[in-house]
């Protein structure tokens, strides 16, 4: 008697089975079946007009943010913060109505009001604070330390991003430089992923990022910040502005992997669906979300009105 498993997974078992029928060993044949043979594969760029689209309206709107500076960039990047903080409460899967949800906006939010007015040491002391109480609200939740960890990973970028642009002589140079280059890293890591392949990076944390891409990536990022560093006055393939794109471009991947690994945590495919081809304000700035403390750490070593691509 068939069992319900092989006849609601498998239909009805016979007893006459039709086998595939094989080609002929012949010099143009394999010997494969017709069934055997692979599906074609999807369309490499199936996104790649969506991501084109979204990338010509938003990449003026924030050209035209830090050239302005002032109120206009802390409004952006305050509006963007509490976006992030939004999307990183809902893929932990919290409430934002929650104690430990809420924390973590309002922590990032009165830390970046402290940058404006220049108190960073207050504002870093305020997203420790935050942090610990986003911890202890979410109780005894296995979680609770990873949804805490979105205080510190966006709170940083946030300072940075203001504290960047805040220097007169160098913070417009500087911000749009480093988002060039991230923006090269994550071009470069697309197009050389999807037209060389190869093995991949981190298969148990994205599988669909490769060597290739990771490589691509990076010579992206190198090329262009020389490219545009002579544009600003810098010195022609400099080692040292070499140095700063790879050493931006490997933070941009790192943040790209780290936010596929919370993904993979939790079980979601995008942060949102808010930016078409892209998913969520935390898929597309998940290069910038570590690149920006890096660029604003080595600016407060190169000293305030330096141009750290010159």
């Amino acid at each position: 008697m068939p069992s319900s498993f092989s006849k609601t997974c498998f239909g009805p078992i016979t007893g006459r089975r039709t086998l595939p029928r094989r080609w002929r060993n012949t010099r143009g044949g394999s010997g494969a079946s017709v069934q055997d043979r692979p599906e074609p594969s999807p369309a490499r760029w199936t996104d790649l007009r969506s991501r084109v689209i979204s990338a010509a309206v938003l990449a003026p709107l924030a050209i035209a943010a830090i050239w302005e500076g002032g109120l206009l960039w802390a409004a952006v990047i305050l509006g963007t913060a509490a976006g992030l903080a939004g999307e990183w409460v809902r893929m932990c899967g919290a409430s934002l109505g929650s104690a430990a949800g809420l924390a973590i906006p309002v922590a990032i939010l009165l830390a970046g009001g402290l940058v404006v007015p220049g108190h960073p040491v207050a504002a870093l002391a305020l997203l420790a604070a935050g942090f610990a109480v986003a911890a202890w609200a979410g109780g005894r939740h296995h979680l609770r330390l990873s949804l805490a960890a979105g205080v510190p990973y966006i709170g940083f970028a946030c300072i940075a991003m203001l504290s960047l642009r805040a220097d007169p002589a160098a913070g417009r140079v500087n911000v749009l430089l480093m988002m060039l280059v991230v923006w090269a890293s994550d071009v470069g890591a697309y197009a050389a992923g999807r037209l060389i392949g190869g093995p991949p990076l981190a298969p148990r944390i994205s599988p669909k990022k490769t060597w290739a891409g990771a490589v691509g990536g990076l010579v992206a990022a190198v090329l262009i910040a020389e490219a545009a560093a002579g544009l600003v006055g810098g010195a022609s393939f400099s080692g040292r502005i070499a140095l700063i794109a790879a050493l931006l471009g490997i933070a941009a991947q790192a943040g790209d992997l780290f936010e596929s690994f919370m993904k993979r945590r939790f079980g979601v495919k995008d942060s949102s669906r808010i930016i078409p081809g892209h998913g969520g304000l935390l898929d597309r700035l998940d290069g910038v979300l570590a690149a920006a403390p890096v660029t604003a750490l080595l600016a407060l070593l190169a000293g305030r009105g330096v141009v750290l691509w010159q």
